[in-house]
């Protein structure tokens, strides 16, 4: 078994800032925040979590950085001056007590309150059709900025604004077809001056790197503390065959057709069938074909999950080493669940960060 790279141990410290929303711009050093429970980010989805702001040390202008609806908090890593995590603040609660709680969460909430419009992308590159699909977002709404690159693969995409189809649900949407991209809002500084944040949303075939041997190496034992294997063929999680469909009834209710494993079925496994409507107002059937086919891929063998439990001190550094769609190599020496030891590679879907108790959580998803 290969030698994991070793970390040297430092805290994960977070430096926290309130923004404007609308720019990007710091208000106030939050010194006095906390999270109430961990970080958590997920690709192509938004996450919340909630706060407590100690009000006697949090700067004098802190109702402006911690106003609902505009304003951003973002956390930075203070040993790698790197941007981690950043949410909309949305709830806010304070009276009588010195402490006001907020509730908060990541800029892809934000896409889900504004809506696509009349959309029409014929043979366009999948980055040119992400970008068609943020253009009311990055019109009077946060400093999202494009990172989209072409992907070389071209699609059509129709939506009109009588579907009253959000954003977030259109990105989602192809996200989810046959070679569909993959996307995801990160957090960066927005100058050498440090004055403030963008969002960049990332456009890429698939989001992070995927060499077949990662640097990133958790280890067992070593810097993971506790890990499982989640393996499922439930109802939604695993089937052999895949129809998707589009809305109606009837008759007139469009279907992609079955798309079905047949070399797994001709090994020997029984048929389970799996039919599902992939988004709303969906009614191409080479769309729906698309959806169906990617549902195969990820459902034909059933999920495979690995969360993996470390010392965020003794971990590879989340944003430095690793991080949302990377690939991440897990290898345990040996454990009841694998006596003889296990070597794998697998992609981190989403994370939780838990600063205060030195806890980073990674959730793999073995991909064949």
């Amino acid at each position: 078994m290969t030698t994991p790279t070793v970390t040297a141990s430092k805290p994960v410290e977070l430096d926290w800032f309130g923004c404007d929303l609308r720019t990007g711009q710091i208000i106030e050093d939050l010194r006095s925040l906390k999270p109430s429970g961990p970080l958590t980010k997920r690709l192509g989805a938004a996450t919340s979590t909630s706060f407590d702001l100690g009000i006697s040390g949090a700067g004098q202008d802190w109702l402006s950085a911690t106003d609902p609806g505009r304003s951003l908090l973002v956390a930075v890593d203070r040993l790698t001056d790197q941007p981690l995590w950043a949410g909309m603040v949305l709830t806010r609660e304070a009276g009588s007590s010195w402490t006001a709680t907020l509730g908060a969460t990541t800029p892809e909430a934000y896409l889900d309150r504004r809506y696509t419009g009349n959309v029409s992308q014929i043979q366009q590159d999948q980055a040119a059709v992400l970008t068609a699909l943020m253009a009311a977002p990055l019109t009077q709404g946060p400093p999202f900025v494009m990172d989209a690159p072409a992907t070389g693969v071209p699609m059509d995409y129709m939506a009109l604004d009588g579907d009253d189809r959000t954003v977030l649900s259109a990105l989602q949407e192809v996200m989810g077809q046959e070679g569909g991209p993959e996307w995801t809002v990160d957090v960066a500084w927005s100058d050498a001056t440090h004055s403030g944040f963008v969002l960049p949303v990332r456009v890429r075939r698939a989001i992070g790197l995927q060499p077949s041997a990662p640097e990133a190496v958790f280890d067992f034992p070593g810097c993971i503390s506790t890990y499982s294997l989640a393996e499922s063929y439930e109802n939604g999680k695993g089937a052999t065959a895949v129809v998707a469909r589009g809305e109606g009834e009837g008759a007139a209710r469009l279907s992609s057709g079955s798309q079905v494993a047949t070399d797994i079925e001709a090994a020997g496994w029984p048929r389970y069938v799996h039919r599902y409507t992939p988004a709303s107002g969906l009614t191409d059937p080479t769309q729906l074909t698309a959806h169906a086919v990617k549902a195969l891929a990820l459902m034909r063998t059933g999920a495979r999950v690995w969360s993996v439990e470390a010392v965020a001190s003794q971990a590879p550094r989340l944003g430095r080493d690793w991080g949302i769609g990377d690939s991440i190599r897990v290898a345990v020496d040996s454990s009841p669940r694998h006596p003889g030891g296990a070597e794998i590679v697998a992609r981190a879907w989403s994370w939780e960060l838990d600063a205060a108790a030195d806890r980073i959580v990674p959730v793999l998803i073995e991909e064949d």
